[in-house]
């Protein structure tokens, strides 16, 4: 039996805050890189509550999903290890809330607040061309309401009961 190819399903938060971007600086096998806030989908939990776990983990910061700017599909090829991922990232922007005194998620160096220019300015340095891609397609408008996402409850909670 052939394996099954399966994407994998990551969240970003497209945070601004007067015509500044939050990112993050973080260490990855191809070296530093620029990041929104983001990361993987983990088991037993829902789009929303990935992004805001992800942001909290990464920024320090409370954050509340108020609509999707989109969904993309990348192919990553490390140029590092050769290892090849498919990702399919779901971005959404939102209400940033308080920050919190904690540690930032392991290999996350720092935050850092860009604008559009500087963010267009370092792209040699995104962690995927997506970075980029979300904040313009954010800047264009491009919104679609949360009532799009369904999370069965089987997905988040146990079969049995």
């Amino acid at each position: 039996m052939s394996e099954v190819w399966k994407p994998a399903v990551t969240v970003a938060a497209i945070i601004e805050r007067e015509g500044r971007f939050l990112l993050v600086e973080e260490e990855t096998s191809d070296g530093v890189c620029f990041n929104q806030p983001a990361g993987h989908l983990d088991p037993g939990e829902t789009l929303l509550q990935a992004v805001s776990r992800e942001t909290l983990e990464e920024a320090a910061h409370d954050f509340t999903p108020t609509e999707l700017i989109g969904v993309y599909l990348s192919r990553y090829l490390s140029a590092r290890t050769g290892a090849e991922v498919t990702y399919m990232r779901f971005a959404f922007c939102g209400d940033l809330g308080i920050a919190h005194d904690r540690p930032l998620d392991h290999g996350i160096l720092r935050t850092v607040w860009m604008t559009y220019e500087e963010l267009k300015q370092c792209q040699d340095r995104h962690r995927s061309p997506l970075v980029l891609k979300c904040v313009d397609d954010y800047l264009k408008g491009q919104r679609a309401p949360l009532s799009l996402l369904y999370t069965h409850p089987t997905a988040i909670g146990s079969m049995n009961g």
